[in-house]
């Protein structure tokens, strides 16, 4: 077996336990385990790979996230914990996601959080709410500071660094107000904080619930899904090792909630890359590779970009 093969199984089996797919059943719609392995490219790092032929319109695989929070401006109408829609000011959408929760819950009602939030929407931040639910999750014991290391962090300017300050000040200094110990927030140095929001940066989705039934918008050809609105974002394993292209093969789901479904665009053929698109595919090509120079740190040579298109 060569070094790459086996690295790509001993990824895909990182992913495999951290979502639970040694002990329980399998994602509802697939008939086996997911169709797929997560190698190393020759020149975008990691990458997913089909192991057999997959359809148009198939669905690949399903997926928990690592991490998620509702958007500032939905938090009173979404669950907090998948962010399905609820009725107003109604914080779950089920016993289950009540109790799920607990995991950061118990931990972050006991702090008072308004004047971090403010901050955030002020200045327009999303990414310190992820970094504030983790937080909470490892004083819950449920997570550790190293939980998303195996994930790919963003380079990060000085500027940006500088930027940071801020909102560091203002999570740590609100733990300390509600009375958590010097050892029960340790781990929250400046370091891990840059360390993580450089990997939530480059990592996390923007979740946009689709209108509709799986069933129905499988029946559309478009590359894109129409969407309400963003309701909040998350961090997920698997889909994190996706590669971009403008002209992708596969496509994200959120169907009612934050568990993400992946589908094929057209045919894929045994051993060839999955490739989603990270922005608005329908934008010209120099705003496209705009965007993803400033936000994802990387100039976009994908066939599409190459060719002027």
């Amino acid at each position: 077996m060569s070094l790459l093969l086996r690295r790509r199984k001993s990824l895909l089996s990182i992913y495999s336990r951290s979502n639970g797919y040694a002990n329980e059943s399998k994602p509802r719609g697939l008939t086996s385990a997911p169709p797929i392995e997560v190698g190393f490219t020759e020149s975008a790092g990691r990458g997913v790979f089909a192991t057999r032929r997959i359809g148009a319109g198939e669905l690949i695989h399903t997926d928990k996230p690592i991490l998620s929070h509702p958007s500032l401006s939905s938090i009173d109408s979404v669950c907090y914990f998948c962010l399905k829609n609820v009725a107003s000011n109604v914080p779950f959408c089920s016993d289950e996601c009540r109790q799920q929760s607990k995991i950061f819950y118990d931990t972050e009602k006991q702090a008072d959080w308004s004047h971090f939030h403010e901050y955030c929407r002020t200045q327009g931040l999303k990414y310190p709410l992820l970094v504030k639910r983790l937080a909470c999750t490892i004083i819950s014991g449920a997570a550790t500071p190293e939980t998303l290391d195996i994930l790919q962090p963003a380079t990060l300017s000085s500027e940006m660094i500088l930027l940071m300050e801020k909102e560091y000040q203002l999570l740590r200094s609100t733990f300390e107000d509600a009375g958590f110990t010097d050892e029960q927030i340790a781990f929250l140095s400046k370091k891990w904080y840059i360390d993580v929001l450089a990997r939530i940066r480059i990592n996390s989705f923007r979740i946009e619930l689709a209108l509709g039934s799986y069933e129905d918008i499988l029946l559309s050809a478009a590359a894109s899904v129409e969407a309400e609105a963003a309701v909040g974002n998350a961090i997920y394993m698997l889909p994190s090792f996706y590669n971009h292209d403008c002209d992708p093969n596969a496509h994200i789901l959120w169907i009612e909630s934050v568990n993400s479904k992946l589908k094929a665009l057209r045919d894929i053929e045994a051993g060839e890359e999955l490739r989603i698109c990270y922005i608005d595919a329908s934008m010209d090509r120099d705003a496209r590779r705009a965007i993803l120079s400033e936000g994802f740190a990387f100039d976009c040579k994908c066939a599409r970009c190459m060719s002027n298109d």
